[in-house]
């Protein structure tokens, strides 16, 4: 919480403004058809792709609410003009109203949805729009990247544990619960992020995860935030090593 970790969230926040009308609105029909944002880099050539999974305020399917809120950060952070500089890339940003891993949503009831084993069916329809995309521009095979926060940090957990050959490196942002335990696509570069004041996904979950990978002979990077609860995205999403240790990742 120093001034100067702040001030970091608050130059973010300014230069970013207005970044979302950069992303095109566009839909994809598979099982049902799920909205999705693309930004599409200035640069030839082929490129690397960033698959962003929202957090549960961005459910729905009106285009709009996976790019706001608390998403702000893991959307445009890729997108900023002195980062499409450098790293030049595509980010597509579905959205799902059903969540990201599997659930159980046959039973109407109060209370979270039970979890499932399995790719969840958000996941696998977030994974067509990835291979559409792959067809339709010239994208890196080797450099797509999946990152995402809360109820999208569950479901990179899931994608990267039920499609360990599609992604070169994945970050998460307080990765809320599923059946995925961490140590799914063990060889894979991780970074995750955690508040250890976090009041919607407790920090035992994360370092559960974090510990069990680490177990299996993973080499994860863990980054835990003293004092910051669930909004945890404002601090990992400007960490200024993120971006740079994202593309040096390739697969293979």
């Amino acid at each position: 919480m120093s001034p100067e970790r702040i001030a970091l969230i608050e130059e973010f926040k300014e230069k970013s403004a207005g970044l979302e009308k950069n992303f095109e609105v566009r839909s994809f029909k598979s099982d049902w058809v799920m909205p999705y944002r693309l930004f599409r880099p200035a640069a030839s050539g082929k490129l690397p792709l960033i698959l962003y999974l929202h957090g549960s305020g961005g459910l729905g399917d009106d285009n709009q609410k996976q790019m706001g809120l608390g998403n702000i950060f893991g959307t445009r952070v890729w997108a900023l003009p002195e980062n499409q500089k450098k790293f030049p890339c595509y980010v597509v940003v579905p959205q799902t109203d059903r969540g990201w891993a599997r659930y159980d949503l046959s039973q109407q009831s109060e209370g979270p949805a039970k979890v499932l084993p399995g790719l969840g069916e958000g996941s696998r329809i977030a994974l067509g729009i990835v291979a559409a995309l792959c067809r339709e521009f010239a994208i890196d095979s080797k450099r797509i990247y999946v990152t995402g926060q809360s109820m999208g940090g569950a479901g990179v957990w899931n994608v990267i544990t039920h499609r360990p050959k599609v992604f070169a490196a994945a970050v998460i942002c307080c990765g809320s619960r599923s059946t995925d335990d961490g140590t799914g696509s063990i060889e894979m570069p991780l970074w995750v992020f955690q508040g250890d004041a976090d009041q919607t996904v407790p920090v035992a979950l994360s370092r559960e995860r974090i510990a069990a990978r680490r177990k299996a002979g993973g080499h994860p990077l863990y980054t835990e935030y003293a004092g910051i609860d669930h909004n945890v995205w404002e601090w990992a999403y400007t960490e200024p090593e993120l971006v740079k240790w994202v593309f040096g990742q390739r697969r293979g």
